[in-house]
């Protein structure tokens, strides 16, 4: 899917400014890219939330832009609540009004909380008052907060019965475009490294060792890298219908195995420099780690592929992998 190049380059302006990324990405109408016009949005769609979050990850930039538009603003929307610049994070609570690992939660504005009822499912956009968080953070160090939503909280809106299905898979597709983009960046690093670096009077890359490893994490990436991008096309063209929880599942067990080889292979060929705060590679490796298991483990995810392969049985398995 082709996004236009010139907005790929004002993304890329964006997140090569020093300071925080966000109130420009508010400024610019990108913070909420994928809301209508109508709303105050700009209209796009997923190839472009797609590219924004890329970028920003192969940058080595946290942004709370995937709770705020891809889950918050789409949640107000199936709602029929009004939205607004207000930062928002969003999250699922159980029974007791509780939710763990809730991205941004202590900085937000609002948090839009989707909650089961009466087996269907209502949302609530609620000012951080009436809202105990309890901060956390995730391995790469980014907010992930514990979640507490007071009894006779504000009023809740219905919304369609598969909301809680398609919160997850949205959830779940964004890390994983993430997590590309932090692999991408993470092998990028090694070849530089490789071909730079010398030792015993010759590059690294010329050791065979090191040429195995890294391409283990070149194939390993671009495994990754089509798995994620053929779930996305399912995603846009049957509107998250069809095949698209399988091809999402697919791609978050391809993606979750990827970052293994391909972290590990990072650290190995970078050596102790790798390790040192002062290097970038932790900027992207431990993302890529932390991002691998939110909106779903990688054991979850490899039990949802074997699942699907089970019930399509001998004489649909063909027709699930190539539809």
């Amino acid at each position: 899917m082709t996004v236009d190049a010139d907005l790929i380059a004002l993304m890329n302006d964006v997140f090569r400014t020093e300071g925080d990324p966000w109130p420009r990405l508010v400024e610019l109408g990108l913070a909420r890219l994928t809301a209508p016009e109508a709303v105050g949005g700009s209209g796009a769609g997923w190839p472009e939330a797609a590219a924004l979050i890329t970028v920003a990850a192969t940058a080595g930039v946290p942004t709370p832009y995937v709770e705020h538009d891809l889950l918050a603003g789409w949640l107000l929307r199936r709602a029929h609540l009004p939205s607004s610049d207000a930062f928002r994070t969003a999250c699922i609570v159980n029974d007791d009004g509780q939710a763990t690992g809730v991205g941004w939660a202590a900085g937000a504005e609002r948090i839009v909380v989707l909650r089961a009822v009466d087996h269907g499912w209502a949302v609530a956009d609620l000012p951080r008052s009436e809202v105990d968080v309890t901060a956390g953070w995730n391995r790469a160090g980014e907010p992930r907060d514990r979640v507490h939503v007071r009894a006779g909280s504000s009023a809740w809106n219905r919304v369609p019965d598969d909301t809680g299905e398609l919160f997850r898979l949205r959830g779940a597709l964004a890390r994983a475009v993430q997590t590309v983009g932090a692999m991408e960046t993470i092998l990028q690093l090694s070849l530089d490294h490789v071909s730079t670096r010398t030792q015993f009077g010759r590059p690294l890359a010329r050791f065979q060792a090191v040429q195995h490893t890294v391409a283990d994490m070149a194939a390993e990436t671009a495994l990754a890298r089509s798995a994620t991008e053929a779930a996305l096309t399912e995603a846009v063209r049957n509107d998250w219908a069809g095949s698209t929880a399988f091809r999402i599942a697919v791609a978050r067990s391809c993606v979750g195995h990827a970052a293994s080889v391909v972290v590990r292979g990072g650290h190995q060929v970078h050596g102790a420099m790798g390790t040192t705060a002062e290097h970038r590679l932790h900027r992207y490796s431990r993302p890529a780690l932390a991002w691998r298991n939110e909106f779903g483990s990688v054991t979850s995810w490899d039990r949802a592929v074997a699942a699907a392969a089970v019930a399509a049985g001998s004489s649909g398995l063909w027709g699930l992998i190539t539809s």
